[in-house]
């Protein structure tokens, strides 16, 4: 397999696959840890497809990206707020906060006001609008997420939630590169 490919990859589905990197990364290329990497690779494929569902399901039909809704979220539930702790509650760059919330205040989701702090300063908040869309929207959004943890009991559900909790406190240990 010197040409970097697998033969017969277009029959590779995503775990099959998972499986021949973890052989070839550990036996040809000698990199030690499998288990960490098939970790790691379920918990992006897992997070991607949920989030690719719910935008696709939830959010491009009523007009908005995921990431839209994030802002709209954070604002609704924590705001008025100001860009950048928007950004960092949203998990977002504040240039990306910004561009959004130009958007969603041209489409009457979100009013831009004035800041007390300096006269640069900015708040951003949901309007009336934005307030009641983000009723229905997460109707549907806090449904489709019952269908999805409806695949796991209660306790399950408790034991993930517990697990993902302790990786994203444990990147205390390393050198870990993030938004804020």
């Amino acid at each position: 397999m010197g040409d970097g490919g697998a033969s017969g990859g277009e029959e590779l589905d995503f775990w099959s696959f998972v499986d021949l990197a973890g052989a070839r990364l550990s036996e040809e290329f000698g990199f030690p840890h499998r288990l960490a990497t098939r970790l790691l690779l379920t918990l992006n494929r897992a997070s991607a497809i949920v989030t690719y569902d719910l935008e696709s399901t939830v959010h491009r039909p009523r007009g908005h990206s995921w990431a839209a809704f994030r802002l709209l979220f954070v604002t609704w539930l924590a705001g008025p707020l100001e860009p950048g702790r928007a950004a960092t509650l949203a998990g977002m760059s504040r240039a990306a906060v910004s561009n959004l919330a130009k958007t969603l205040v041209a489409d009457g989701m979100m009013v831009r006001t004035r800041g007390k702090r300096d006269g640069r300063s900015v708040i951003l908040s949901l309007t009336e609008k934005g307030g009641r869309a983000m009723l229905e929207i997460f109707a549907a959004q806090n449904e489709r997420e019952r269908q999805w943890a409806s695949v796991l009991t209660e306790t399950e559900q408790d034991i993930l939630i517990m697990l993902l909790d302790k990786l994203i406190v444990g990147r205390v240990q390393f050198d870990v590169r993030e938004r804020s």
